[in-house]
């Protein structure tokens, strides 16, 4: 064996490594929810693979003391697709599977993924994404506004109602960027995610069990109102900023709203292309939605959003302003 093969070989046993299974069935479309179940990939990360972090970020890993190191956060998301391109549905790293889907027609489900800050564990997972692009780009298996891209997180050692507690006051980004999905009933539910076990049904705003903006699964969160996925880019822009929701809310239980937002800021601009009007309007309505989370009240800025048809109990669920000035 040469010497440049030999370190090749000691560099690829000390990172993690995301390969297929050869698993029956994750290859090929089962029928709705008979997909196989997801792989766990956030844990056994090497030396390598986190090398370059700053100590900050290293928080959100769990060193086992052997050498290897499992994620603190993960995610998984579901894209959703009209149709599959031809010769694309094969195992992938990222996925778990496919299945048929009644509302939109298909779905590619991922594996369980690290959720990770910057650096070449990250890469990894965005190298996945990238291979699997002729499943998530609309060039090659296309969207309609019918489907959804539902994102799952969850946090080691925290229930999905603490997570959801933990984060709530920070999810306004999360309405703003995704508005057109509220008035879409298999996602509107509970518009202030509460929690569902802690209070009585008068007290939530569309109150339902599963159909909400925000589902919380026991161990995991699923949010539901997240719209579908385009683009390996986007992608990787929602991975970013679901890092940034976690990493800030829990980690700073009591950090101030402006500073999430200047943070997640370059995430939001790359997003929309550095359109920095786009930017501070979407900036600017979290804000909104935020005191409407917070309040559990629907104010100006948002109504248009969350009640166009006027449905809502104005006594109930408007704050005084919008009453005053006729729910306009």
């Amino acid at each position: 064996m040469s010497s440049k093969t030999q370190k090749t070989t000691e560099n690829m046993s000390n990172e993690i490594q995301y390969t297929i299974s050869n698993e029956y069935g994750r290859g090929s479309v089962q029928g709705y929810h008979r997909s196989p179940s997801p792989r766990d990939l956030s844990k056994g990360a090497k030396s390598s693979d986190i090398k370059n972090l700053k100590s900050a970020s290293k928080r959100n890993l769990i060193d086992l003391g052997n050498g290897d190191t499992d994620s603190k956060f993960t995610i998984g998301m579901e894209v959703e697709k009209q149709r599959l391109s031809r010769g694309a549905v094969k195992e992938y790293p990222l996925f778990c599977g496919f299945e048929r889907d009644s509302s939109c027609g298909y779905e590619a489900i991922t594996n369980i993924i690290p959720l990770l800050p910057s650096g070449q564990w990250r890469n990894k997972v965005f190298n996945m994404m990238f291979q699997a692009r002729k499943i998530i780009e609309d060039q090659y298996s296309p969207s309609s506004t019918r489907c959804g891209g539902h994102i799952t997180l969850a946090v080691q050692g925290m229930s999905g109602a603490e997570v959801m507690k933990a984060i709530r006051k920070n999810c306004g980004i999360v309405y703003s960027l995704f508005y057109k999905r509220l008035n879409n009933g298999y996602c509107n539910g509970n518009l202030t995610m509460l929690d569902l076990n802690q209070v009585s049904a008068d007290d939530v705003m569309r109150y339902q069990r599963r159909y909400n903006v925000c589902l919380d699964k026991g161990n995991t969160i699923e949010f539901r109102v997240v719209s579908r996925f385009q683009s390996v880019k986007q992608m990787m822009r929602r991975y970013e900023l679901f890092y940034e929701l976690l990493d800030f809310s829990i980690n700073n239980p009591n950090g101030n709203h402006n500073t999430f937002l200047k943070k997640i800021t370059p995430i939001v601009k790359s997003m929309y292309n550095g359109d920095m009007d786009k930017v501070n309007e979407k900036l600017a309505l979290a804000k909104s939605f935020r005191t409407m989370i917070l309040k559990n009240k629907v104010n100006r800025d948002v109504i248009n959003y969350v009640d166009p048809m006027r449905r809502l109990d104005a006594r109930k669920w408007y704050d005084r302003d919008l009453i005053r000035n006729g729910h306009r």
